[in-house]
């Protein structure tokens, strides 16, 4: 049984199912997922239509969400120490996965049947084998582990340990079961978010306190380079050659070149548009404080700035 049919399947802990009568979407479209922090659910916003179609309810306090291969994505919630997988179209909740402290943010291997979750309560990376539908595996990599990145060849991943971190922990995954650490690397700023470049050489730094940012070798020499930046917390994505900087009490995504970190723009987005993520050719960023999701092209200009809930932490792209 493969891992689309074993989910499907029915799996328990499940919580019951729901959503409005809202526009339907084309089975193809990209859509965007966004937590509902404050409404337990996950709203489906579509990117034709700049709208939400869809509610999936979901167990209280989704604070962060991760698509991966296949249509899948994994939900964090930190206050209820659980993790819930949504898989389907239209998404549904499938799993949800207790024994977690606080668990925090996720990224999925590129092999698809794997994904790791940062659990900064008990200061450990949870391998989670999706096609069993299961956390296999649980590794001791540094209190307050948060942010996390992973290498486009599925090699590495780099973690914050902390919301303003004074180390970054390094993670060699070649083989995706059996996390290992690698080493510790201590930024000449305390970190919040860390992101790996899409050739996967290169590792942006971002800060949780000061307005700068710091880049880095994958394998944690440096830094190779530090750059200003606007006001902290800041949280980046890449795509199309720049690198794309959120900073949510800035009120601000600032474009940077790859090659040289040089300020290419800036568009102004609503304050608490703290995460971002890309997806399908399109940066997203969340506000936490005014429940938008504000919508980017590949340029950095905002498309549209839809309130899709309440409050809104994070989001990602499912196909």
């Amino acid at each position: 049984m493969d891992r689309r049919q074993f989910l499907a399947a029915g799996l328990a802990a499940a919580p019951a199912l729901g959503c409005a009568r809202l526009p339907v979407v084309a089975a193809r479209e990209p859509v965007a997922l966004v937590t509902a922090d404050l409404e337990a659910h996950v709203a489906v916003v579509s990117l034709g239509g700049r709208r939400v179609v869809r509610r999936v309810r979901t167990i209280e306090g989704p604070r962060s969400i991760q698509g991966g291969p296949g249509g899948v994505a994994i939900v964090g919630h930190s206050a209820a120490g659980a993790v819930s997988l949504l898989e389907g179209r239209p998404p549904k909740v499938r799993r949800v996965l207790r024994g977690f402290s606080q668990p925090r943010y996720g990224v999925f291997h590129p092999d698809g049947r794997y994904a790791y979750v940062t659990d900064s309560g008990n200061g450990e990376l949870a391998v989670v084998d999706l096609e069993r539908g299961r956390v296999i595996r649980r590794v001791e990599v540094g209190a307050l582990a948060r942010h996390v990145s992973i290498d486009p060849d599925g090699r590495r991943l780099w973690i914050s340990l902390g919301s303003s971190a004074s180390e970054i922990t390094v993670v060699g995954v070649g083989d995706p079961r059996r996390p290992r650490v690698l080493r510790r690397v201590r930024p000449p700023f305390l970190v919040h978010d860390v992101g790996f470049s899409p050739s996967g050489r290169r590792v942006w730094v971002t800060a949780g306190r000061v307005p700068a940012l710091a880049v880095y070798d994958a394998d944690g020499s440096g830094p190779l380079r530090r750059l200003g930046a606007d006001a902290a917390p800041q949280h980046v994505t890449f795509a199309a050659g720049r690198a794309f900087v959120a900073r949510g009490e800035g009120r601000s995504v600032r474009v940077h070149a790859l090659t040289d970190g040089r300020r290419l723009r800036a568009a102004r987005v609503p304050i608490g548009s703290y995460n971002v993520q890309l997806g399908a050719g399109l940066i997203l960023t969340p506000s936490l404080n005014m429940g938008t999701l504000t919508i980017l092209d590949r340029r950095g200009r905002v498309l549209a700035s839809p309130r899709v809930a309440r409050a809104a932490h994070d989001a990602c792209v499912v196909t």
